[in-house]
């Protein structure tokens, strides 16, 4: 096949592609937006997102295979807040630090969450067993249904999340992350905010892996591993490509920094790279993305330094 031919395949595939990683971009914005306040908002590196991705991804799968799909994503997220709760307390009660204690938790979760698949490493989730998406079923949408589920859910999360941070306490765990020993100056015990903050970054993270296992139909022990580099891809391509300011856009923007990045991990699959090289891709997103401010104004300096020339030229001539 020629090149030109394999450009026209490579165009007919994009329409698939894009809705591909829709639904997948879509599923995992819940978890960037859980990685978004633990390590942007409250400015705390959370390695147990790992760990609380698979939890809620076992309970999901087993509740769902035991006729509760629905009740399976509420435990998620319950179990994913309990996790993010034990992280804050060995942080604040035993005084160590918030990096070694999510660690901690992330490798006590492995256990946990064997046991909670009955010490299985994976489990399918077989039909007739219904999951949230066979319930959500309808003729007029055909394949698009499992991408319109993932939107009201996903838009359901973002509006209730910008409205928590407008609120008050929003506020205040906005600027813990920003100068935690002010707000402590102010009265306010961070403490309470920091557990808070990271009991919703993980059941959100667990929420998506709850969803993640059921659209999949599958849920493994493995399947958290790497999750916090994927939430930072989406939030460094976010913030970079979609921009900070104001609230509602960052949040928006990490959204479509998930979405994005699934559609880069798409075509990287399309031109023939394997899985085992996800990681390696991941890698150079993320690498990309934080160097993008560098590399811009160091463009910028070389036009700028280009025109000056131009001008200096002309007044020469």
């Amino acid at each position: 096949m020629g090149v030109f031919e394999q450009l026209a395949t490579f165009i007919e595939r994009i329409p698939g592609l894009l809705l591909d990683s829709g639904e997948l971009g879509i599923i995992y914005a819940i978890m960037a937006l859980g990685v978004f306040i633990s390590f942007r908002t409250l400015n705390t590196p959370d390695l147990t997102v790992d760990g609380s991705f698979a939890l809620g991804a076992a309970f999901s799968a087993v509740l769902a295979v035991n006729g509760h799909p629905v009740f399976g994503l509420i435990i998620a997220f319950l179990a994913g807040s309990a996790a993010g709760c034990i992280t804050s307390l060995i942080n604040v009660r035993m005084g160590i630090n918030p990096l070694l204690a999510s660690i901690l938790v992330m490798l006590g979760l492995y256990s946990v969450n064997l046991r909670v698949m009955g010490k299985q490493p994976n489990i399918p989730i077989n039909k007739p067993a219904e999951t949230i998406y066979s319930l959500f079923k309808a003729d007029s949408l055909a394949e698009y249904g499992e991408l319109v589920l993932s939107i009201i859910i996903l838009s359901a999360i973002l509006i209730s999340l910008y409205l928590f941070l407008k609120t008050r306490f929003g506020f205040v765990l906005r600027a813990t992350g920003d100068n935690e020993n002010m707000v402590r100056a102010s009265g306010v015990n961070t403490d309470i905010t920091k557990l808070i903050g990271l009991a919703l970054a993980n059941g959100l993270t667990a929420l998506s892996g709850g969803m993640i296992a059921q659209f999949q139909r599958f849920s493994d022990v493995q399947m958290g591993t790497g999750m916090v580099v994927i939430g930072l891809s989406s939030v460094i391509i976010g913030e970079v490509v979609f921009g900070t300011r104001p609230l509602f856009r960052r949040l928006i923007a990490v959204v479509l920094g998930s979405v994005l990045y699934r559609f880069i991990i798409s075509i990287a699959y399309e031109v023939g790279l394997e899985a085992s090289d996800l990681k390696l891709v991941s890698a150079v997103i993320v690498g990309i993305a934080l160097s993008a401010p560098k590399i811009g104004g160091g463009l910028a300096k070389l036009k700028s330094r280009f025109s000056t020339g131009e001008k200096a030229g002309e007044q020469d001539a």
